[in-house]
């Protein structure tokens, strides 16, 4: 099947993308790898966005990026709602766009974005009547205050523009149009670079003009992206007709996406955590913690990204029914992701401490952030393989295992570990606690994707007796 061919009015097709992504290609590997790709990069300059806005506002003195990092928190709140309705819609607009049912696509992708509105709007009024509260909470100075709520509260007001662009992505990741994704993200990130030091230093607006960067750079995105759907470059129909309160639809969405905001949320309390776990050992331990997770982010950031770009392969292929691709896709994402988990973890284990001297030229640093690098680094390898298949379970629809999997890293196995270990051996306990999250929760997700495989071999050679002996009736 062409995802281009003109189906207007022909049932449940129902409508043309202006791009040709051939779903259906032979060579898998190929169509993964150019849904991937753009993706990864996507990502990666949204990423990069962050650190060019820390740059700026490291200029305006100490309490300047105190304050803006305090805001951290509340970033990764926001974003997990985002990337949880995002999901839950990318798995659901794929595996109908597989079944050739694009107009149920097109319904709950309206229904998403629709629920985004409210739902951002809820959260932002809920988050300015209460942010002094939630900043002191956070810890919060009465010196960093002022710029923390200036920072904070200027970003809020369009939060839901930025949780829209995010649902927007994933249903344009969804039906293939990876590309346009990325060129969006690469858009936003352009004017935000340009626009923080002429709002920051120009019109002095301080903490309050990067903000306001970002803000209008989110703007500039969801611009982009209605004028993408009214001129219908892609399958999916985004229209005011579509929007009907389908309690089905809704589940649908919200079973997939819950557990992928849950673990977003979970992430950032587990960093809580470690950093907090760190503190009793000074402050160059805290440090040496801290070179460890930014080296653990840059080696998964690729992982995260090749697995979102073919997830829209796994869904389309699911809903349509073709088991042997689905299992292919996933067998050739899974050897991928694994080479590249495991090298990168070779990697740094090899040359830990010249990356360390990249992030700090302190000796004391350096020589407690190189063993950390090497414990937090060990069973690394095994990332790749939990990533593809908590990916492989979100786009089959599958929701108690996706949750299984995705929770443990980061939730039921790294918490009580974090909290028990480090009293028990000190930061030896520390180091144990990511060692053996990461190694058991590879365990289990390497577990789950045996059985997976097999229960697509058995759904694949059930479909071909069916196909025989259908013809044998005929």
């Amino acid at each position: 099947m062409w995802v281009g061919a003109d189906a207007e009015g022909q049932g449940k097709s129902m409508a043309a993308p202006a791009q040709q992504i051939n779903f259906t290609d032979d060579k898998i590997s190929r169509l993964i790898m150019r849904l991937a790709i753009p993706t990864i990069i996507g990502l990666s300059i949204n990423a990069l966005q962050q650190f060019v806005n820390a740059i700026f506002v490291g200029t305006l003195g100490a309490q300047a990026i105190a304050a803006v990092s305090m805001t951290l928190p509340i970033v990764v709140l926001l974003t997990a709602v985002g990337q949880g309705i995002g999901v839950g819609t990318a798995s659901f607009v794929s595996r109908n766009l597989g079944a050739g049912n694009s107009l149920e696509a097109s319904r709950g992708a309206t229904l998403a974005l629709a629920l985004a509105v409210p739902i951002g709007g809820t959260i932002t009024v809920a988050l300015l009547l209460h942010l002094r509260e939630f900043l002191a909470m956070l810890g919060a100075s009465p010196t960093i205050m002022p710029a923390a709520l200036e920072y904070a509260s200027t970003l809020l007001f369009g939060y839901t523009l930025m949780l829209l662009n995010v649902v927007n992505g994933f249903i344009v990741r969804a039906e293939g149009n990876t590309r346009f994704s990325m060129w969006t993200m690469i858009t936003a990130f352009a004017l935000n670079t340009v626009l923080d030091p002429i709002f920051i230093f120009l019109l002095d607006l301080g903490v309050r003009g990067a903000a306001l960067a970002t803000l209008l750079s989110q703007i500039a995105a969801i611009g982009v992206y209605i004028a993408y759907f009214l001129k219908k470059r892609g399958i999916v129909r985004i229209r005011t007709s579509y929007i009907t309160l389908s309690v089905d639809r809704i589940k649908q969405i919200a079973a997939i996406g819950a557990p992928a905001t849950i673990t977003s949320i979970l992430s950032a309390v587990a960093f809580m955590l470690l950093y907090r776990a760190a503190a009793p050992f000074g402050d160059d331990s805290v440090a040496a913690v801290g070179i460890a997770v930014r080296l653990l982010t840059i080696g998964a950031l690729p992982i995260v990204g090749f697995c979102i770009g073919s997830q829209t392969v796994l869904g389309f292929s699911w809903g349509a029914q073709d088991f042997a691709r689905v299992e292919k896709a996933a067998k050739f994402m899974l050897s991928v992701t694994v080479q590249f988990s495991i090298s990168f973890s070779a990697l740094v284990m090899a040359f830990a401490r010249p990356m360390v001297s990249l992030f700090s030229d302190s000796e004391n640093v350096t020589e407690i952030a190189v063993p950390t690098c090497v414990a937090f680094h060990f069973f690394f390898g095994l990332f790749g393989v939990q990533y593809v298949v908590i990916t492989l379970l979100q786009s089959l629809g599958r929701v108690r295992l996706s949750a299984v999997v995705s929770l443990a890293r980061q939730g039921y196995l790294f918490i009580p570990a974090i909290l028990l270990f480090p009293a028990i051996w000190g930061f030896n306990g520390l180091l144990a606690s990511q060692a053996l999250a990461e190694l058991v929760a590879g365990l289990v997700a390497l577990f789950v994707m045996l059985g997976q495989i097999d229960d697509l071999k058995g759904m694949r050679t059930r479909s071909v007796g069916d196909r025989v002996e259908g013809k044998k009736l005929t």
